[in-house]
């Protein structure tokens, strides 16, 4: 791998959650097609975004700053999970498995953005 991001952990767990809740916004009812679907795509494709952004040539400061954004992004999936979850368009079990993942994540990218100095 040539970017030091894609080394991280994080950002390559990031990604993986991304590719999966694309794939089950494909189930949504197409009335959230501009709505919830758009919603969790963008806040979680944000996620790994940020994390990338930060990492490349910024200060420590700049690096704690989008890591932040990073964590404000995924609480804004895992609502948008709660959201799926309560109209319905995902099943108990894809709620759990991506809720898991998410609350993983969070607690990763909490302490990384803890250690940068």
């Amino acid at each position: 791998m040539k970017f030091k991001f894609e080394n991280l952990i994080i950002w390559q767990r990031a990604m993986d959650l991304g590719e999966g809740l694309n794939a089950i916004t494909g189930q949504f009812p197409k009335k959230e097609m501009y709505n919830l679907s758009s919603q969790i795509m963008r806040a979680v494709d944000s996620v790994a975004l940020n994390i990338s952004e930060g990492s490349i040539g910024q200060t420590n400061p700049e690096f704690k700053r989008f890591m932040g954004y990073s964590i404000r992004s995924l609480a804004e999936v895992v609502t948008c999970l709660h959201k799926a979850s309560r109209r319905k368009y995902i099943t108990a079990k894809e709620f759990e498995k991506y809720y898991n993942d998410s609350f993983e994540l969070m607690n990763m990218m909490v302490a990384f953005k803890n250690k940068i100095k």
